[in-house]
């Protein structure tokens, strides 16, 4: 279960945001909006919320997920892949957030870089998507913290996808959403796979929390997939995060 979230409220620089969608860029206003209901759907689980202030130096910075991967036995503070992302997990208020909740926080040294948009949690379990954005050396940093920590990681080669969460999200009790490349992947063969069709994989990108799980609007095959497993679902609009490369699980740090 989790207790505790947290979130950067998105700044006006959010619409140069890194962007290969093609969909325009980002309403400002509506991606202010969006955010608010997305951390009002949080709320709902059960969670607190730690919301950190915009800041329009970084215009991915509401993507507080890529910068730091919160476990249960510590925080690791990413070393992003993304040029102007690099000095994201540097920031002091993220640190300080991140500081009253963890006695042990670890770091991403160069030459490595990862994002944790490319790790995917299933219990003390990481799966660890090597990517444009994190490379083998950050993967492998990554595995020897955890190992550190007691915890375990493991390397998936992505081919086509941005992020591994980009086509993944676990949903507990061995359920997987699965998209694209990895509908075949060995790695997941032990799961409940459930195969997200080719014209909803946006909607690959959902999130469990406490039973409740956070599913975009707009994609019903998926959503509908979820509720007949039996979870209270969330529908969350985040078209104006989607133009810039954006997800739900992107939008939070869990733990």
């Amino acid at each position: 279960m989790f207790k505790n979230v947290i979130v950067r409220v998105p700044s006006k620089s959010v619409v140069e945001g890194i962007s290969s969608a093609n969909l325009g860029k980002p309403d400002y206003n509506l991606a202010l909006k969006q955010h608010e209901l997305y951390v009002s759907a949080l709320t709902k689980t059960g969670v607190n919320v730690t919301v950190l202030e915009p800041n329009d130096e970084f215009p991915d910075s509401c993507f507080v997920e890529d910068v730091a991967l919160c476990t249960r036995k510590c925080a690791i503070i990413t070393r992003p892949g993304a040029e102007t992302r690099r000095n994201e997990s540097a920031l002091p208020d993220l640190q300080e957030a991140l500081s009253k909740f963890y006695e042990h926080i670890e770091y991403i040294k160069a030459p490595g870089t990862i994002e944790a948009g490319d790790i995917m949690m299933v219990g003390d379990h990481f799966y660890i998507g090597e990517s444009a954005r994190t490379n083998r050396e950050g993967a492998e940093q990554m595995i020897a913290i955890l190992e550190k920590y007691g915890l375990s990681g493991s390397i998936v080669p992505l081919k086509e996808v941005l992020h591994l969460k980009t086509g993944l999200a676990y949903l507990e009790n061995n359920n997987l959403l699965v998209a694209g490349e990895f509908v075949k992947s060995p790695e997941f063969e032990k799961y409940n796979k459930i195969i997200v069709p080719e014209d909803e994989a946006y909607g690959a990108n959902c999130i469990w929390v406490n039973d409740y799980v956070l599913v975009p609007e707009g994609y019903p095959t998926v959503q509908k997939a979820i509720e007949d497993l039996g979870y209270k679902v969330l529908v969350v609009d985040t078209s104006e995060f989607r133009k810039i490369d954006g997800g739900l699980s992107c939008l939070s740090l869990r733990f």
